[in-house]
């Protein structure tokens, strides 16, 4: 499997224009795309495992979410929200040139995704919901709200190693090459050491979310109308078995399924939660 292509979106906003970054593996001329979108400080190259297994039989497209990865900084923070990154994808979707789209999301990325799904005309012909819903748990938002942003710039890549595996111990277990890489994905150099490559900005508008109350997003998930796959960890703090529970019965009946040790968020690392998701997009 070659290396995937790098290419670049340009995004406008009220304040100014942005470059967004994607990584695109597969046949470009592909007219089955699969688009998959990540959490709210990771970047596209999560992907790298699924997309290499699914590139077989789609055009699998990763962006980096602006302000993530290779894609351009907000001069206005308050811009990291929902509703616009729904318009960033759709810029995105055209630049592709295509009309319709199987989705993956991870915990924000299924977020987007569900928005997106929601709106009539939408190009979502398939959702898989990794760990997220229409009600976010105010308990894990205060949780994740603890270290957004607030990462320290780290001495040497071991340090770096050591802050995201505590950070992201509900991933459940990893190899040591599989820590490295989700470790590897999340860094860049800053000259005197490491850095996590998101803008510490992108926790102004998030921290605005947490007042204590769970978030809630039924009028958008009762709406859609493609199939949908929910993929929740059986430890998850934010998507509770309620939850779960009402989404297989109401509106899309979503399809149902728990890996079993692991919280937020299944990482996709693995062979037998790539089959999953490889059954449900290959599926007619």
């Amino acid at each position: 499997m070659s290396a995937p292509r790098l290419a670049h979106v340009l995004i406008g906003r009220d304040s100014g224009v942005y470059k967004m970054a994607y990584r695109e593996w597969g046949d470009p001329c592909n007219s089955r795309v699969l688009l998959c979108v990540h959490g709210l400080t990771r970047n596209g190259r999560d992907f790298e495992v699924l997309a290499k297994e699914m590139a077989r039989d789609f055009r699998v497209v990763a962006p980096d979410v602006i302000g993530r990865g290779e894609s351009d900084w907000l001069r206005d923070p308050m811009g990291y929200q929902l509703p616009l990154y729904v318009q960033d994808i759709l810029v995105l979707i055209a630049r592709l040139n295509v009309t319709q789209l199987y989705w993956f999301g991870t915990s924000m990325g299924g977020l987007i995704g569900m928005l997106l799904a929601a709106m009539p005309g939408s190009p979502i012909r398939k959702l898989l919901l990794n760990d997220v819903g229409p009600v976010l748990s105010s308990v894990a938002l205060a949780r994740i709200g603890e270290y957004v942003g607030k990462a320290p710039p780290f001495p040497t890549r071991e340090a770096a190693e050591a802050y995201i595996r505590a950070v992201s111990a509900p991933f459940g277990l990893h190899s040591d090459a599989e820590w490295a890489f989700l470790t590897d994905v999340m860094l860049k150099a800053d000259g005197a050491g490491w850095c996590l490559n998101y803008d510490n900005g992108i926790a102004a508008p998030f921290r605005q979310t947490i007042n204590g109350q769970d978030m809630d997003l039924w009028s958008y998930y009762d709406r859609i109308v493609c199939p949908v796959l929910l993929i929740r960890g059986n430890q998850s703090d934010l998507l509770s078995v309620e939850v779960a529970c009402a989404m297989s019965e109401r509106g899309p009946r979503a399809k149902w399924l728990d890996f079993d040790g692991v919280g937020h968020a299944p990482t996709f690392q693995h062979a037998d939660q790539i089959s999953v998701a490889a059954d449900f997009f290959r599926a007619a």
